[in-house]
């Protein structure tokens, strides 16, 4: 890459913060950014009870103008565990309806660091297990029709979804798609084995210390992050995993531990597509719906849904 071009996709990093000190200015910040305008979807805000009801989790479902498929889509938002939210993701969640003709059920987690790991990943369990076990609610018939859809942090909580379920002994989902995900837990360019850590780590859109002080906000303990649960690409046994499409962005610090995570699951016997978005910065699907990346994604997911919606479909 030349210096013109690294300099002005050095425009859309961002801004540089403290995040161990600044999550929740961060928090507000996004809430701001995208402020609701008058909705072309219908919007409906569900509650779910806890496993042990100690609190409620809230849902929000986006329903497309024009439904073209099945599927609902249960989506767990990006923020490092730490920032994100129903609100913050509404304008992604109602592009990911649109440009899908999918129901989109996005989940408001407990975030870090006031509900450290694995109170999120208890949350997106608990929703996930719920639309299994009783897809009425989802006003699906097959729970095959649920498709696991997760981007940056929340592709990686995915992704410990479906590892947890298939550990308890449940069927879990059939589909999984996983957005620049999280999957392993050293992102210090002195030691991590990734190159894209060392090569895109400072100056893009996420940072080789914004990840580090999402994970030491996510888990205190330096013990916990070689946890399969936290580092997917850490467990032992990843057979049994639902079919996986795993989107990289080719300049972001992520990429090569995604990609190593698709070949991972795949070596395990599973079927995975991986594709990587070519000059694609983190976090691209928040762009707007004409930015390039975003279309590209689309299309691969597009595809994606429509190859194994017949499996899916057939209770394989």
């Amino acid at each position: 890459m030349n210096r013109l071009v690294r300099a002005l996709l050095g425009l859309f990093a961002a801004p540089r913060v403290n995040m161990r000190e600044d999550y929740e200015r961060v928090r507000r910040l996004q809430r701001q950014l995208a402020a609701r305008p008058v909705p072309r979807y219908r919007i409906l805000d569900r509650q779910i009870m806890s496993a042990d009801g100690s609190h409620q989790i809230p849902v929000r479902v986006f329903r497309p103008r024009e439904r073209r498929r099945e599927d609902v889509l249960l989506f767990f938002h990006g923020g490092g565990w730490v920032t994100g939210d129903i609100e913050s993701y509404t304008p992604a969640c109602t592009t990911m309806a649109e440009l899908t003709g999918c129901v989109v059920a996005s989940v408001d987690y407990r975030l870090a660091p006031e509900h450290p790991f694995p109170a999120g990943l208890e949350d997106c369990v608990r929703a996930t297990r719920l639309l299994l076990d009783e897809p009425g609610r989802a006003e699906i018939a097959d729970p095959g029709r649920l498709v696991l859809v997760g981007d940056s942090a929340g592709g990686n909580l995915a992704a410990a979804v479906s590892l947890l379920l298939r550990e308890e002994g449940h069927p879990g989902a059939r589909r999984q798609i996983l957005l620049y995900p999280v999957t392993h837990w050293d992102h210090d360019p002195r030691t991590s084995p990734f190159a894209s850590v060392r090569a895109h780590g400072e100056g893009y859109r996420l940072t080789n210390t914004e990840i580090q002080d999402y994970m030491d906000l996510y888990a205190p303990d330096p013990a916990q992050r070689c946890d399969r649960l936290i580092s997917p690409l850490m467990a032992d046994d990843l057979s049994g995993q639902p079919a996986t499409l795993l989107i990289t962005a080719e300049l972001d610090l992520l990429c090569d531990e995604g990609e190593d995570y698709g070949r991972a699951l795949a070596a395990a016997g599973n079927e995975v597509r991986v594709h990587r978005v070519g000059g694609a910065l983190h976090g691209f699907i928040a762009l707007p719906r004409f930015a390039r990346p975003l279309r590209e994604a689309y299309e691969v997911i597009n595809a994606f849904l429509d190859e194994t919606a017949d499996t899916a479909g057939a209770g394989a």
